[in-house]
C-alpha cells in the first residue's frame, strides 16, 4: 500500500518554511505522496475552519516540486468550479513537467456557499459546472488543439502545449462520499477519493455502491484512494461512529489491514483538526506521523 499525507497549508503559523518541512517529512519519512487542500476566497464561513493565510495549492505544488525528487504531489481537493478549465489544465500540465510526472489531481465541489459567491460562480450549478470542467480538462490534456462546447464552458482551437508529462494526463481522483461523487469518479475520473469515512463504511457501503455505479455505466472500477482522519489515542475508541484512522495504534492498523484486504492500494492520512498557530503546532502534527511510521 502507498501512503500519503495531507500538508496543512493554512493558519497563522504556516509559512513557506513549514510547507517545505512538510514536504521534507514526506520525502524523507517513507511516504509515497503528499497532498494539499484548496480554498480561493477565505470568507467568514471558510475562516472558521481554515483561517488565513491560506496558501494556494497549485503554486505551492510547483514550488514543492523543486524541493522534492521522489514523492508524488497532489491536491485533496482542488475545487474545480473556481477556475476556468483552460487555466487549470495549463497550470497542472506545467507542474507535472516541473515535477517529472509526479502530479495527482484530486478534485471536489467544495462546500462554502459564500466562497462561491465571492468568485462569481453559481453554487446551485456547481455539480453541472464540475462535470463539464472535468470533461474539458481531459480534452485539453489529450489534444494538441482543443475544442469543447458545453453549457458552462466553450472554447475552440486552443493550443494546449505543453501537454502533461504523464501519459495521457495526471490521474484525476474525484473526492466525495456520495453516489454522485462515485458517478463522477467512474465516468470522468481515474480514481475515487472518499473523505474521512467511518471505520467499516467502505466495506459495508462505499465499495458495494461504487461497484454498482461502475456496472450501471459499464465502466471499470476506478482506483480507490481514501483520505483518513489520523489521530492516535492512548486507549481504543468505541467502534460505533469511529472514523477510520482515528483511535489506538491497533485500531488504525486494523483499519489499514481492512483496506489492504479490499484491494485498496493508496491511502492519504490527514491530521488537520487543529489550526497551526505557530511552528510548534506543525511539529505536533509531524510527531503524529512519525509515531505512525515508527509503529
Amino acid at each position: 500500500m502507498k501512503l500519503g499525507l495531507n500538508i496543512i497549508n493554512y493558519g497563522p503559523g504556516t509559512t513557506s518554511d513549514e510547507l517545505g518541512d512538510w514536504a521534507r517529512l514526506a520525502e524523507d519519512g517513507g511516504f509515497d505522496f503528499a497532498m494539499i487542500s484548496d480554498h480561493v476566497a477565505i470568507t467568514p464561513d471558510v475562516a472558521e475552519l481554515y483561517p488565513a493565510p491560506f496558501w494556494d495549492p497549485l503554486t505551492t505544488l510547483a514550488w514543492l516540486a523543486g524541493r522534492t525528487a521522489r514523492i508524488e504531489l497532489g491536491t485533496t481537493v482542488l475545487v474545480v468550479p473556481f477556475r476556468h478549465p483552460i487555466i487549470t489544465a495549463r497550470m497542472v500540465a506545467n507542474i507535472d513537467h516541473f515535477s517529472g510526472g509526479r502530479i495527482i489531481l484530486g478534485v471536489g465541489l467544495g462546500w462554502a456557499e459564500r466562497e462561491y459567491a465571492s468568485v462569481g460562480v453559481s453554487y446551485a450549478d456547481r455539480g453541472a459546472i464540475m462535470d463539464e470542467y472535468l470533461a474539458a480538462l481531459r480534452t485539453l490534456w489529450t489534444t494538441d488543439v482543443a475544442t469543447f462546447e458545453g453549457r458552462h464552458v466553450s472554447f475552440a482551437d486552443v493550443q494546449t502545449g505543453p501537454r502533461p508529462a504523464r501519459d495521457p494526463h495526471p490521474p484525476i481522483w474525484v473526492g466525495g462520499n456520495t453516489r454522485r461523487a462515485m458517478r463522477r469518479a467512474v465516468t470522468l475520473g481515474d480514481g475515487w477519493h472518499p473523505l474521512r469515512p467511518e471505520a467499516g463504511w467502505l466495506t459495508q457501503h462505499g465499495l458495494p455502491t461504487l461497484r454498482e455505479v461502475a456496472e450501471r455505466h459499464d465502466r471499470p472500477l476506478p482506483v480507490v484512494a481514501p483520505r483518513l482522519y489520523l489521530e492516535i489515542t492512548d486507549a481504543p475508541l468505541p467502534e460505533e461512529g469511529r472514523l477510520a484512522g482515528h483511535g489506538s495504534i491497533d485500531q488504525i492498523r486494523h483499519d489499514v489491514d481492512e483496506l489492504v484486504t479490499l484491494g485498496i492500494e493508496r491511502v492519504v492520512f490527514d491530521t488537520d483538526k487543529v489550526t497551526p498557530q505557530d511552528r510548534a503546532a506543525h511539529e505536533a502534527h509531524w510527531r503524529t506521523y512519525e509515531t505512525l511510521i515508527e509503529r
